[in-house]
Protein backbone atom coordinates (compact mmCIF):
# COMPACT_ATOMS: atom_id res chain seq x y z
CA UNK A 1 0.00 0.00 0.00
CA UNK A 2 1.54 3.50 -0.99
CA UNK A 3 0.83 6.46 1.47
CA UNK A 4 1.60 10.10 1.44
CA UNK A 5 2.28 11.46 4.92
CA UNK A 6 2.35 14.81 5.75
CA UNK A 7 1.42 17.55 7.99
CA UNK A 8 -0.22 14.68 9.94
CA UNK A 9 -2.32 13.74 7.24
CA UNK A 10 -2.16 10.12 5.96
CA UNK A 11 -3.58 9.54 2.42
CA UNK A 12 -4.09 5.53 1.59
CA UNK A 13 -4.77 5.21 -2.26
CA UNK A 14 -6.34 1.85 -1.28
CA UNK A 15 -8.49 3.43 0.79
CA UNK A 16 -9.24 5.96 -2.20
CA UNK A 17 -9.91 3.28 -4.89
CA UNK A 18 -12.42 1.29 -2.55
CA UNK A 19 -14.17 4.55 -1.73
CA UNK A 20 -14.30 5.23 -5.86
CA UNK A 21 -15.66 1.93 -6.42
CA UNK A 22 -18.04 2.57 -3.53
CA UNK A 23 -19.38 5.94 -5.23
CA UNK A 24 -19.01 5.77 -8.67
CA UNK A 25 -19.38 2.13 -10.02
CA UNK A 26 -22.46 0.69 -11.02
CA UNK A 27 -23.40 -3.35 -10.11
CA UNK A 28 -24.10 -4.98 -13.45
CA UNK A 29 -27.01 -7.18 -14.74
CA UNK A 30 -29.47 -4.74 -12.95
CA UNK A 31 -31.22 -1.26 -13.36
CA UNK A 32 -28.88 1.11 -10.92
CA UNK A 33 -30.89 3.66 -9.36
CA UNK A 34 -30.08 7.56 -10.53
CA UNK A 35 -32.37 9.40 -8.31
CA UNK A 36 -33.06 10.08 -4.45
CA UNK A 37 -33.08 7.25 -2.62
CA UNK A 38 -35.84 8.28 0.14
CA UNK A 39 -39.00 8.51 -1.61
CA UNK A 40 -38.62 4.05 -2.02
CA UNK A 41 -38.36 4.36 2.02
CA UNK A 42 -40.93 6.58 2.06
CA UNK A 43 -43.29 4.34 -0.23
CA UNK A 44 -42.05 1.14 1.74
CA UNK A 45 -42.95 3.03 5.51
CA UNK A 46 -46.39 4.05 3.87
CA UNK A 47 -47.12 -0.08 2.66
CA UNK A 48 -45.97 -1.12 6.11
CA UNK A 49 -48.11 1.92 8.28
CA UNK A 50 -50.98 2.92 6.01
CA UNK A 51 -52.13 4.82 9.07
CA UNK A 52 -49.09 6.44 10.31
CA UNK A 53 -48.00 10.24 8.95
CA UNK A 54 -44.76 10.88 8.28
CA UNK A 55 -43.11 14.34 8.78
CA UNK A 56 -40.04 13.49 6.46
CA UNK A 57 -37.46 10.87 5.67
CA UNK A 58 -33.72 11.49 5.70
CA UNK A 59 -31.35 8.60 4.53
CA UNK A 60 -27.71 8.33 5.11
CA UNK A 61 -24.94 6.85 3.53
CA UNK A 62 -22.10 6.05 5.36
CA UNK A 63 -18.83 4.68 5.38
CA UNK A 64 -19.68 1.29 7.22
CA UNK A 65 -17.33 -2.06 7.15
CA UNK A 66 -20.30 -4.18 6.45
CA UNK A 67 -23.62 -3.81 5.26
CA UNK A 68 -24.97 -2.29 8.19
CA UNK A 69 -28.50 -0.19 8.07
CA UNK A 70 -29.79 1.08 11.02
CA UNK A 71 -33.43 3.07 11.48
CA UNK A 72 -34.80 5.23 14.21
CA UNK A 73 -38.38 7.40 14.39
CA UNK A 74 -38.41 10.72 15.62
CA UNK A 75 -40.36 13.71 15.95
CA UNK A 76 -42.31 11.80 13.01
CA UNK A 77 -39.11 11.66 11.05
CA UNK A 78 -37.85 8.30 9.44
CA UNK A 79 -34.12 8.38 9.79
CA UNK A 80 -32.24 5.63 8.27
CA UNK A 81 -27.90 5.34 8.15
CA UNK A 82 -27.25 3.17 5.13
CA UNK A 83 -23.44 1.80 4.11
CA UNK A 84 -22.36 3.44 1.59
CA UNK A 85 -21.84 0.13 -0.94
CA UNK A 86 -25.89 0.34 -1.22
CA UNK A 87 -25.74 4.04 -2.87
CA UNK A 88 -25.92 2.50 -6.54
CA UNK A 89 -28.22 -0.08 -5.56
CA UNK A 90 -31.49 -0.58 -7.74
CA UNK A 91 -34.58 0.86 -6.26
CA UNK A 92 -36.56 -2.16 -5.98
CA UNK A 93 -33.32 -3.28 -3.45
CA UNK A 94 -33.75 0.00 -1.47
CA UNK A 95 -37.81 -0.52 -1.49
CA UNK A 96 -36.89 -3.87 -0.37
CA UNK A 97 -34.40 -2.78 2.75
CA UNK A 98 -37.53 -0.11 3.90
CA UNK A 99 -39.75 -3.25 4.42
CA UNK A 100 -36.95 -4.95 5.98
CA UNK A 101 -36.29 -1.95 8.34
CA UNK A 102 -39.84 -0.83 9.08
CA UNK A 103 -41.00 -3.84 9.74
CA UNK A 104 -38.22 -4.50 12.32
CA UNK A 105 -38.32 -1.06 13.74
CA UNK A 106 -41.57 -2.07 15.03
CA UNK A 107 -41.26 -5.59 15.63
CA UNK A 108 -43.51 -7.22 13.19
CA UNK A 109 -42.08 -9.88 11.25
CA UNK A 110 -40.26 -9.32 7.76
CA UNK A 111 -42.19 -10.01 4.64
CA UNK A 112 -40.35 -13.06 2.56
CA UNK A 113 -40.40 -11.19 -0.49
CA UNK A 114 -38.79 -8.39 1.17
CA UNK A 115 -36.49 -9.98 2.66
CA UNK A 116 -35.35 -12.57 -0.29
CA UNK A 117 -35.20 -9.66 -2.77
CA UNK A 118 -32.72 -7.59 -0.05
CA UNK A 119 -30.40 -11.03 0.16
CA UNK A 120 -30.40 -12.17 -2.97
CA UNK A 121 -28.92 -8.56 -4.02
CA UNK A 122 -26.48 -9.11 -0.94
CA UNK A 123 -25.41 -11.88 -2.27
CA UNK A 124 -24.41 -11.44 -5.73
CA UNK A 125 -21.02 -11.85 -6.41
CA UNK A 126 -20.03 -8.59 -7.68
CA UNK A 127 -21.74 -7.12 -4.81
CA UNK A 128 -19.75 -9.58 -2.39
CA UNK A 129 -16.53 -8.96 -3.97
CA UNK A 130 -16.61 -5.31 -3.15
CA UNK A 131 -18.03 -5.73 0.73
CA UNK A 132 -15.11 -7.69 1.31
CA UNK A 133 -12.55 -4.71 -0.23
CA UNK A 134 -14.57 -2.49 1.99
CA UNK A 135 -14.45 -4.84 5.27
CA UNK A 136 -10.59 -5.38 4.37
CA UNK A 137 -10.01 -1.37 4.13
CA UNK A 138 -12.17 -0.07 7.08
CA UNK A 139 -13.01 -3.10 9.42
CA UNK A 140 -10.94 -3.80 12.17
CA UNK A 141 -10.39 -7.50 13.90
CA UNK A 142 -9.77 -6.87 17.67
CA UNK A 143 -8.73 -10.39 19.41
CA UNK A 144 -7.16 -11.08 22.29
CA UNK A 145 -3.59 -12.91 22.11
CA UNK A 146 -3.51 -16.62 20.80
CA UNK A 147 -1.64 -17.80 23.72
CA UNK A 148 -4.10 -18.07 26.37
CA UNK A 149 -4.26 -19.00 30.11
CA UNK A 150 -4.70 -22.69 29.07
CA UNK A 151 -4.81 -23.38 25.67
CA UNK A 152 -2.12 -22.20 23.35
CA UNK A 153 -4.14 -21.80 19.67
CA UNK A 154 -1.04 -21.56 17.80
CA UNK A 155 0.62 -25.17 19.18
CA UNK A 156 -3.04 -26.68 18.78
CA UNK A 157 -3.43 -25.59 14.92
CA UNK A 158 0.11 -26.94 14.87
CA UNK A 159 -0.99 -29.99 15.85
CA UNK A 160 -4.11 -30.50 14.29
CA UNK A 161 -2.01 -28.89 10.77
CA UNK A 162 0.01 -32.11 11.00
CA UNK A 163 -2.93 -34.64 11.56
CA UNK A 164 -5.11 -33.76 9.61
CA UNK A 165 -4.10 -31.59 6.86
CA UNK A 166 -0.43 -33.00 5.95
CA UNK A 167 0.66 -29.90 7.61
CA UNK A 168 0.14 -27.68 4.21
CA UNK A 169 -2.34 -25.61 5.77
CA UNK A 170 -0.81 -22.19 5.79
CA UNK A 171 -1.44 -20.52 9.79
CA UNK A 172 -3.95 -18.40 9.58
CA UNK A 173 -4.16 -15.37 12.57
CA UNK A 174 -5.50 -16.97 15.26
CA UNK A 175 -6.97 -15.39 18.63
CA UNK A 176 -9.15 -15.44 21.55
CA UNK A 177 -12.39 -13.45 21.26
CA UNK A 178 -12.18 -10.18 23.17
CA UNK A 179 -15.68 -10.93 24.63
CA UNK A 180 -17.73 -14.11 25.28
CA UNK A 181 -20.99 -15.23 23.93
CA UNK A 182 -23.38 -17.85 24.83
CA UNK A 183 -24.01 -19.10 20.93
CA UNK A 184 -20.70 -18.35 19.11
CA UNK A 185 -18.34 -21.05 19.64
CA UNK A 186 -15.76 -19.45 17.32
CA UNK A 187 -15.58 -18.46 13.71
CA UNK A 188 -13.33 -17.60 10.75
CA UNK A 189 -12.99 -13.75 9.46
CA UNK A 190 -12.18 -14.29 5.50
CA UNK A 191 -11.73 -10.32 5.34
CA UNK A 192 -8.82 -10.89 7.97
CA UNK A 193 -8.04 -14.12 7.46
CA UNK A 194 -8.08 -14.64 10.95
CA UNK A 195 -9.76 -17.65 13.37
CA UNK A 196 -10.67 -16.59 16.67
CA UNK A 197 -12.05 -19.11 19.20
CA UNK A 198 -14.74 -18.01 22.17
CA UNK A 199 -12.41 -16.97 25.05
CA UNK A 200 -14.93 -18.97 27.38
CA UNK A 201 -13.75 -21.85 26.24
CA UNK A 202 -10.22 -20.85 27.52
CA UNK A 203 -10.56 -22.40 30.53
CA UNK A 204 -9.71 -25.58 32.81
CA UNK A 205 -13.21 -27.09 32.96
CA UNK A 206 -13.12 -27.53 29.18
CA UNK A 207 -11.49 -30.93 27.68
CA UNK A 208 -8.68 -30.45 25.08
CA UNK A 209 -10.51 -32.05 22.46
CA UNK A 210 -13.18 -29.55 22.63
CA UNK A 211 -10.95 -26.72 21.86
CA UNK A 212 -9.21 -29.19 18.97
CA UNK A 213 -12.61 -29.73 17.71
CA UNK A 214 -13.64 -26.50 17.27
CA UNK A 215 -10.09 -24.80 16.01
CA UNK A 216 -10.39 -27.93 13.31
CA UNK A 217 -14.20 -26.64 12.10
CA UNK A 218 -13.05 -23.43 11.61
CA UNK A 219 -9.83 -24.22 9.91
CA UNK A 220 -12.20 -26.74 7.33
CA UNK A 221 -13.81 -22.96 6.54
CA UNK A 222 -10.06 -22.33 4.66
CA UNK A 223 -10.59 -25.78 2.46
CA UNK A 224 -13.93 -25.04 2.03
CA UNK A 225 -15.06 -21.44 1.75
CA UNK A 226 -18.86 -20.34 1.83
CA UNK A 227 -20.69 -20.80 -1.71
CA UNK A 228 -23.53 -19.26 -3.15
CA UNK A 229 -26.48 -21.54 -4.34
CA UNK A 230 -29.70 -20.14 -5.44
CA UNK A 231 -29.07 -16.52 -3.78
CA UNK A 232 -28.05 -18.05 -0.12
CA UNK A 233 -25.00 -18.94 1.65
CA UNK A 234 -24.09 -22.43 2.11
CA UNK A 235 -21.47 -22.20 4.58
CA UNK A 236 -21.59 -25.71 5.37
CA UNK A 237 -21.60 -28.30 2.67
CA UNK A 238 -22.22 -32.32 2.44
CA UNK A 239 -18.35 -32.23 1.88
CA UNK A 240 -17.50 -29.90 4.70
CA UNK A 241 -19.34 -32.45 7.24
CA UNK A 242 -18.14 -34.96 5.88
CA UNK A 243 -14.51 -33.93 6.67
CA UNK A 244 -15.89 -32.82 9.83
CA UNK A 245 -16.78 -36.36 10.91
CA UNK A 246 -13.18 -37.33 10.58
CA UNK A 247 -12.21 -35.50 14.03
CA UNK A 248 -11.17 -38.55 15.97
CA UNK A 249 -13.64 -37.60 18.65
CA UNK A 250 -16.32 -35.84 16.97
CA UNK A 251 -19.11 -37.42 18.86
CA UNK A 252 -17.29 -37.00 22.33
CA UNK A 253 -17.17 -33.41 21.35
CA UNK A 254 -20.25 -32.77 19.92
CA UNK A 255 -21.89 -34.22 22.81
CA UNK A 256 -19.98 -31.96 25.62
CA UNK A 257 -20.49 -28.68 23.73
CA UNK A 258 -24.56 -30.00 24.13
CA UNK A 259 -24.47 -30.58 27.26
CA UNK A 260 -22.27 -28.38 28.81
CA UNK A 261 -21.05 -25.36 27.13
CA UNK A 262 -24.23 -23.65 28.33
CA UNK A 263 -23.18 -23.96 31.40
CA UNK A 264 -19.68 -22.85 31.60
CA UNK A 265 -20.91 -19.56 29.89
CA UNK A 266 -23.22 -19.27 32.37
CA UNK A 267 -20.43 -20.15 35.50
CA UNK A 268 -17.96 -17.67 33.68
CA UNK A 269 -20.26 -14.74 33.92
CA UNK A 270 -21.58 -14.98 37.22
CA UNK A 271 -17.41 -14.65 38.05
CA UNK A 272 -15.81 -11.30 38.63
CA UNK A 273 -14.53 -10.76 34.99
CA UNK A 274 -10.56 -9.95 34.90
CA UNK A 275 -9.43 -7.20 32.63
CA UNK A 276 -7.80 -8.60 29.23
CA UNK A 277 -5.02 -7.18 27.51
CA UNK A 278 -5.91 -6.89 23.63
CA UNK A 279 -3.20 -7.76 20.98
Amino acid sequence: MFSYRGGGLVVSIRRLLILSMVHSEAVPGEQNATGSVEPAFARAFAECRPRTALAGVMVEFCEFAAATSYVSLRDGVLRIRLCDVLRHAPEAVWHALGHVLVSKLFRRPVPRRFADRYRRYLNRQDVQALLERVRQERGRKRVLAPGGVVFDLVERFERLNREYFHGLMARPDLGWSVTGGRWELGHYDRSHHTIVLNRMLDHESVPAYVVDYVLYHEMLHLVFPVERKGGRRCVHPEEFRAREREFARYGDAEAWIKSEFGELVAAQRRQIKQPLRSR
